[in-house]
């Protein structure tokens, strides 16, 4: 038997199969092959259609199960992984109203700001223990301001991940981890967060019921089972955001581990036991899967969303026709580190945290054009998003979060060993590279809602590293490219 994953990401969806007794990949399959369009009416703006995500989650089912041979009526349970923090509105009759408002958007900035300053920093760090900032109540609080009439309209307030498994069973609920990266969640009274709602002007009726991340939170209805070929009444039993389900995925359960990924946005996140928060707002803190009141277990989350989205631009921009990432890594491996003094800084997507929510746009600097090639452009721009990768958790060290290791899946831009070197040189730490992905590690997390593991360390052992990748005797070359490049930021975010 088998457990289905979803992965529901900005640039594509992704399907997993997972053998339900040794854990093991069966398949997994990829759509679009290219990058989902990201809509950008005005400058700072992201949007992406949730039914285009739906029909691009169907294509994928379709190729998943065609590849692998394996039944439908073999699937035991269904987990869903998604991109955290965007906006999905519905109608009563659950159609989608207006486009989703996604993760890296930045129009609800102000209003976050303002509403931070006029309820209290104190107040809402100690019980929202983050600003309500440019996240998912606040972009509903921009609708609310300027689409009125939408606004009007609206049945349910939703995540992407809600989306998709009202489209999988026709019933809507979300879950505490969820409503906590919308800044929907009061961890001081334990309940949704009614003071900011009211402050917002939002009838608390448009949140859904609560469900338990692991639990049967709802069953494919007849319309999915129809188009996806999928058993009627198959449980969906695991709801999480994106960077909370990798680090389940990656064992990062505990005080203290670390898990990164660095897809189209780069993410550092660790475990705490307290209820921590960043008084400075460069780190934001969200419940993770496995947080009670009894035993709280925060996840703090360090993000650059000017990551994987700068590699593929530049790739994208000045790479010959026919070139890959994996050619691309091969000629690099020639530029010495430090890149001979070309720099990168990779800020040009929207508003990064780390920099108090700045955004200065990307840089390149120190170019030399008697000496610098177009493969000197590729390490530099790889050596700058790990930098801020090392910047970001240097903040989470501030914090009082010293890792001991960091896991990362074998994917996105963690494959490239000159990116991996760096990190692991400049925070003295060895990665721990594990063969999963989003869309596998929620078909396993799956398994937990129906009982078939006892809990997330029997899901998650740890039986799958692929490689370890620790720091070497080019230390000292790392931390002077490492200097002159923080030198730079420095420069740029004091302008």
């Amino acid at each position: 038997m088998y457990l289905l994953g979803y992965d529901i990401g900005s640039s594509s969806i992704k399907a997993a199969l997972i053998d339900a007794d040794s854990k093991r990949i069966v398949d997994v399959s990829k759509y679009p092959k290219t990058e989902m369009d990201i809509l950008c009416q005005s400058e700072g703006w992201a949007e992406q259609d949730p039914e285009l995500w739906w029909k691009n989650l169907c294509i994928a089912t379709d190729n998943l199960f065609e590849k692998s041979k394996i039944s439908t009526d073999q699937i035991l349970s269904i987990g869903i992984s998604y991109q955290m923090h965007g906006l999905v509105l519905v109608d009563k009759d659950q159609n989608v109203l207006r486009p989703s408002i996604i993760w890296c958007d930045n129009r609800a900035v102000e209003i976050g700001k303002k509403a931070f300053m006029d309820i209290g920093e104190d107040y809402c760090l100690n019980h929202y223990l983050n600003s309500p900032g440019n996240f998912t109540v606040s972009k509903l609080k921009w609708v609310r301001d300027n689409e009125f009439e939408i606004y009007n309209k609206i049945q349910y307030v939703m995540l992407p991940g809600d989306f998709i498994a009202m489209k999988l069973t026709g019933d809507i609920n979300t879950t505490v981890s969820g409503l906590s990266e919308g800044i929907l969640w009061d961890f001081k009274e334990n309940c949704l967060a009614n003071n900011l709602m009211e402050y917002y002007g939002f009838d608390k009726s448009i949140i859904p019921p609560i469900v338990d991340n692991f639990t049967v939170q709802a069953k494919v209805c007849k319309t999915a089972s129809k188009r996806l070929g999928l058993k009627h009444n198959t449980p969906v039993t695991y709801r999480a955001g994106d960077q909370v389900n990798n680090a389940m995925s990656l064992s990062v359960n505990k005080p203290g581990e670390l898990a990164a990924t660095g897809g189209t946005s780069g993410v550092a996140y660790a475990i705490a036991k307290d209820n921590i928060f960043d008084k400075q707002l460069r780190i934001n803190s969200f419940a993770h899967v496995n947080h009670t009141v009894e035993n709280p277990r925060i996840g703090l989350l360090m993000c650059i969303n000017g990551a994987g989205i700068q590699y593929s631009w530049l790739k994208n921009q000045i790479a010959r026709e026919g070139i890959a990432y994996p050619d691309i890594e091969k000629m690099i491996s020639s530029i010495p580190i430090g890149s001979e003094g070309l720099r990168v800084l990779p800020f040009g997507n929207g508003a990064e945290r780390i920099l108090n929510h700045l955004s200065p746009g990307a840089q390149i600097n120190n170019l030399q054009f008697n000496k610098h090639t177009r493969i000197h452009l590729y390490r530099a721009a790889l050596e700058g998003v790990a930098f801020s990768f090392v910047y970001g958790i240097n903040i989470l060290n501030e914090l009082g979060l010293d890792s001991t290791i960091i896991r990362v899946g074998n994917d996105n831009l963690f494959q490239s060993d000159t990116f991996s070197n760096t990190i692991a040189n400049l925070l003295d730490l060895e990665i721990e590279v594990l063969n999963t992905t989003g869309a596998a590690g929620a078909a396993i997390a799956s398994g937990i809602g129906i009982g078939k593991y006892g809990g997330l360390e029997e899901a998650f052992n740890r039986n799958h590293i692929v490689k370890t990748i620790g720091p070497n005797d080019a230390n000292v070359a790392y931390h002077e490219a490492y200097e002159l490049w923080r030198k730079d930021l420095g420069k740029l975010i004091s302008t």
